[in-house]
């Protein structure tokens, strides 16, 4: 990257505010432009900031030395622009697209207020800071919250009303906690660790439609007939890439935008990372492949100071979900394939006593797979080899120490 070229980034989560950043330190010239008002912050965390734990700033992201804070309504490919709903243009040299997901909004009766923009007041969803604000705002001890989705965002929604003090009913349409995460056994513990902080869990539980009244959400209608009184909806059924703008800039576009390995779109000026990118089929929409992507995008973009054969080629990225605070803590990982195939290994501790729960799947003495529940000491060790996809030393034995070792995290 010459001086004089210009890279504008829109989009200020963790990929967007992460490149910015790396730029600034390679001499770059970047502009970042973010939609909310807050400062870039790690929406990870969003959880706890809702739980009490930390506030706003905590999370808070470094910020690059040029931050527009504006709502980029079109692409002008040919002039090289972007048009802005206050009005201005900005000119780019390489655009990068890091414009993230959306919540999913499902499709209940009564969902949206007549008109069909907006939700009922009560009812959130929960996917930025301003929603976590709103629910922070709303909760109160005694509150009667619904939580609509048993995946990671609706568990940790869940515990972390729970935690300040709401009446929690989590509805779950599959039939486990995290299914897409965790195995059986696994997610019997996150219910437990649910029930015992007094949340109502229901599996297999479809919710049908929101009733309001006057505009504010009174209940929640199950698909039996059967309403839940409430205060509080909660709105946590997974996310989708945005990719509007890309769409209407004519870029190629499937789930989500198409990269090579370059980032490249098929727009040779425009890249794309972070939840809105699809790169080798993969849409990731989870933190370390977003901030990989930022960090090669990075490389390719800084010329002399960068790396010009910096290539993305896909994350072998581990799901972990650490909650802590007063309340009995949370943590579980886990990675690859935690389902075997005939003919794998399986090797699984468990110690229903302390709530924990270590397994690991080995096929051909390499490991595919893996989830921990409670003490991950071995967690570390276990995604480096994993990662690294070598031959497992087995000696002709289970590799028992891959779970029993407490170092490496």
């Amino acid at each position: 990257m010459t001086s004089n070229t210009r890279v504008v980034v829109i989009g200020a989560g963790l990929a967007g505010a992460r490149l910015a950043r790396r730029l600034d330190e390679l001499g770059g010239s970047v502009v970042l432009i973010g939609e909310e008002e807050h400062r870039p912050y790690n929406r990870v965390l969003l959880a706890e900031v809702l739980a009490g734990r930390y506030a706003p700033e905590v999370i808070a992201l470094p910020a690059p030395a040029r931050l527009t804070r504006a709502r980029v309504t079109g692409i002008d490919r040919a002039a090289r622009t972007l048009h802005c709903a206050d009005g201005t243009v900005t000119a780019y040299d390489t655009l990068v697209l890091a414009t993230g997901s959306n919540p999913v909004l499902p499709p209940l009766r009564g969902l949206l207020t007549p008109g069909g923009h907006e939700l009922p007041e009560g009812v959130h969803a929960f996917r930025t800071m301003d929603d976590c604000l709103g629910l922070s705002k709303a909760v109160r001890p005694g509150s009667r919250a619904v939580v609509v989705g048993g995946g990671l965002l609706g568990v940790s929604a869940a515990r972390a009303l729970a935690v300040r003090g709401a009446q929690v009913v989590l509805a779950q349409q599959g039939e486990r906690l995290m299914e897409r995460q965790l195995d059986p056994s696994a997610s019997r513990l996150v219910h437990r660790h649910l029930t015992d902080l007094g949340v109502e869990v229901h599996t297999e539980s479809r919710v049908r439609g929101v009733r309001s009244a006057g505009g504010t959400v009174r209940a929640v209608e199950m698909a039996d007939g059967y309403a839940l009184d409430t205060d509080l909806v909660v709105l946590a059924c997974g996310v989708h890439p945005r990719v509007g703008l890309a769409q209407d800039a004519g870029l190629a576009v499937h789930q989500g935008i198409l990269v090579d390995d370059e980032l490249r779109t098929s727009d040779p000026h425009i890249r794309a990372i972070g939840d809105c990118a699809q790169h080798a089929g993969t849409v990731y929409g989870l933190a370390t492949p977003a901030l990989e992507q930022a960090e090669v995008l990075a490389e390719l973009l800084a010329g002399d100071a960068g790396r010009a054969d910096a290539r993305y080629t896909g994350t072998r990225s581990l799901t972990r979900l650490t909650l802590t605070g007063q309340a009995a803590p949370l943590d579980l990982a886990a990675f690859g394939e935690p389902d075997p195939r005939p003919g794998d290994d399986v090797i699984q501790l468990a110690d229903a006593t302390r709530g924990t729960y270590r397994k690991v799947v080995v096929r051909d003495d390499r490991l595919v797979g893996g989830v921990l529940v409670g003490e991950l000491g071995t967690v570390g060790a276990l995604a480096r080899a994993w990662e690294q996809a070598e031959p497992l030393p087995m000696d002709g034995a289970p590799p028992l120490h891959l779970l029993t070792n407490d170092g490496g995290s």
